[in-house]
């Protein structure tokens, strides 16, 4: 199977307040072999990047309505006349609200639903496939599913 990885470098602002923000160098990540996912990278200043992964449909959605809860929850807004995303993140080591750039989210996630229709991404995993291998019939499964006892029930009938 062929694996196409869809990438998009964009700077984020990781809200501080309501009025400040710092910039957050991010790369936006999906794979066709993992076709459930989104995966965020956010380069922080630190000796490792900080990664996110979740639904892709939750980002899809995000962009148009809020929705999402728990861990991830994804919004769209303006501000100051433009369109953003806006990304809250809940972890044990704390949480973080970015805001992307809603024009650059939207076009990263087209490509991935050229490369991956929604609807098709179990298609993409072989599950069906890999299902219909598991559980076809094999020349022992006869051995299994017969009457390990044939004989017994015209015994029983005799007596």
């Amino acid at each position: 199977m062929h694996r196409t990885v869809v990438e998009r470098e964009l700077e984020l602002t990781l809200i501080l307040s309501p009025e400040r923000g710092i910039p957050v160098p991010a790369r936006l990540g999906y794979r066709s072999d993992d076709p459930f996912a989104v995966h965020v990278t956010f380069h922080i200043g630190s000796d490792h990047p900080v990664h996110w992964t979740f639904a892709r449909e939750l980002l899809v959605e995000g962009v148009f309505r809020p929705c999402g809860h728990g861990d991830v929850r994804v919004w769209p807004t303006k501000v100051a006349g433009r369109g953003v995303v806006l990304m809250a993140l809940s972890s044990p080591d704390g949480d973080a609200l970015l805001q992307a750039p809603a024009a650059q989210v939207s076009s990263w996630l087209e490509r991935t639903l050229r490369v991956v229709p929604p609807g098709s991404e179990a298609e993409q995993l072989g599950i069906d496939d890999g299902l219909a291998e598991l559980l076809a019939p094999t020349p022992a499964d006869d051995l299994w599913l017969g009457d390990p006892w044939p004989g017994d029930a015209s015994a029983d009938e005799g007596e």
